[in-house]
């Protein structure tokens, strides 16, 4: 759906909606919610920097307790495999006390100022992402040729390396056997849904801003099955490399499966520092990928609604990329997992999924799943079949609908550990995720303040695409009847 909308109208996540006016809002809802997502996903990149230069020395410094960050209650490699409850792994003390100084703070009141090592790689981080993104496609297309290829490349040569360790194969044995019964906690299907929405680009506005550069014929239904086969394959032989290491871990400490030490696969083969090198400059590859197409969703879809910046977007880019920068600035200081925390739980779960609602809402409802196979054929020179029409009508709408009622009544407020977090810091929290979901009634109620006429004029044109409000102004706007909302 989102390939299609983006590629027939010729527009980023905002300027699409001029097929249904009154929805304009939930394309800022999606670019709300990238902005904010860049507001920490950046900082998970400027950690895989700071590991990648670590693992540059002959031990990894996060595999033994004697250096001077760590505590009294480090003990070793297979720390998580005792029962004191206090003992902590030499990679967990690595993360918290070493790279993020998590000792200097007590909570999200108490944040310090930002650390300069940590602050540097943020800053590397952005000047990659502009230079990346500042000529628009041009540039972002070539990037993308090493980002998005040298994951499968690494993934590869792990899955080789996993699978010759001894309890690689009853590791893959616990990988591929499911428990069914899962399926019956409501909470899996959330972050599944989530998940899929993460991976996929969906409701970001990625999709869209980037299918919008597509030529007019390009087979966007071929581009779909492709993208969503390809997204679920890795996922599925992702999960094959990990697990090989987790029986091996399992095997090599003589405990179960679901009690190992999962920060320390990597620390514990021969020559971990260059599997350590290795599997980070993997982890960069996938971050500078992933935040490229927030970003670009971003830029696309505010420059496409407001004209005049299409003229700057290299100063609007850059406005964009160091305004994302002083933001995570937050999330590098001696509390900043708290702020990272915050923003991970709010700015993309319940309102990602709300945006895909109003989203399917908007074009199946609204617009008419008709119309849009129309406009569809129109471009590849076939209708889509009855299957993508019911799940455009029915059942996404439905299962979104489900999802994101769920997700509210079952709402956790977040948690770091054993730390809680303050009433003050969840109402922030939910602030951040209200402000992008509350576009779409603000824009609705000021598209109908501005919109000329009566009720029903006001929302005959607020229903119409703008390219036929002269049929509204002439009394030829479409009647929409109970047939109409029905036929699929």
């Amino acid at each position: 759906m989102e390939l299609a909308l983006g590629q027939y109208n010729r527009e980023g996540a905002a300027g699409v909606w001029k097929i249904c006016p009154v929805f304009k809002g939930v394309g800022f809802t999606v670019i709300l919610i990238s902005l904010y997502v860049g507001f920490y996903y950046n900082v998970i990149i400027a950690w895989a920097l700071f590991y990648l230069f670590s693992s540059f020395s002959a031990q990894l410094p996060w595999v033994n307790c004697n250096n001077t960050w760590n505590s009294a209650n480090c003990s070793g490699l297979n720390a998580t495999l005792l029962n004191d409850s206090h003992k902590t792994t030499p990679a967990l003390e690595y993360f918290e006390r070493r790279v993020l100084h998590l000792q200097d703070s007590s909570g999200i009141d108490d944040l310090g100022l930002p650390r300069w090592q940590l602050t540097s790689c943020l800053a590397v981080v952005i000047v990659v992402l502009y230079f990346s993104l500042w000529k628009g496609v041009k540039t972002s297309g070539k990037v993308v040729w090493i980002t998005a290829t040298m994951p499968y490349v690494v993934l590869t040569v792990l899955l080789l390396r996993g699978v010759t360790l001894p309890g690689a194969i009853d590791g893959i044995k616990a990988y591929l056997s499911v428990d069914f019964l899962r399926l019956c906690d409501a909470q899996v299907w959330i972050e599944a849904a989530t998940q899929i929405c993460f991976s996929l680009g969906v409701g970001f506005g990625v999709l869209i801003a980037f299918s919008s550069y597509n030529k007019f014929s390009n087979n966007c239904y071929r581009d779909a099955i492709i993208t969503s086969s390809i997204n679920s394959l890795t996922s599925f032989f992702s999960g094959f490399v990990i697990f090989s290491f987790l029986g091996y871990m399992s095997q090599k400490h003589n405990v179960a499966l679901d009690k190992v030490a999962t920060d320390e696969a990597i620390a514990t083969l021969p020559g971990s520092s260059i599997w350590a090198v290795i599997f980070f400059i993997m982890l960069l590859t996938l971050g500078i990928d992933s935040a490229m197409g927030g970003m670009e969703s971003v830029i696309t879809g505010l420059i496409d609604e407001f004209k005049f910046l299409h003229k700057h977007r290299e100063l609007f880019t850059l406005l964009i990329v160091v305004s994302t920068f002083l933001i995570s600035l937050f999330c590098v200081t001696n509390g900043g997992i708290y702020v990272f925390t915050l923003l991970d739980h709010f700015a993309a779960g319940t309102s990602i999924l709300f945006g895909v609602l109003i989203e399917a809402i908007g074009i199946a409802w609204f617009y008419g799943v008709d119309r849009f196979s129309d406009d569809i054929q129109e471009m590849i020179g076939q209708r889509p079949g009855f299957y993508w029409r019911l799940c455009w009508k029915f059942v996404s709408p439905c299962f979104l609908l489900f999802m994101v009622v769920v997700s509210f009544a079952t709402f956790n407020p977040p948690k770091y550990g054993s730390y809680d977090f303050p009433v003050w810091a969840n109402m922030v929290g939910w602030c951040l995720s209200l402000s992008s979901m509350i576009m779409v009634p603000i824009y609705a109620i000021y598209k109908f303040c501005i919109l000329p006429g009566s009720f029903c004029a006001k929302l005959a044109y607020a229903i119409t695409p703008e390219t036929e409000h002269h049929l509204v102004e002439r009394g030829e706007v479409r009647q929409f009847t109970l047939h109409h909302w029905l036929v699929v």
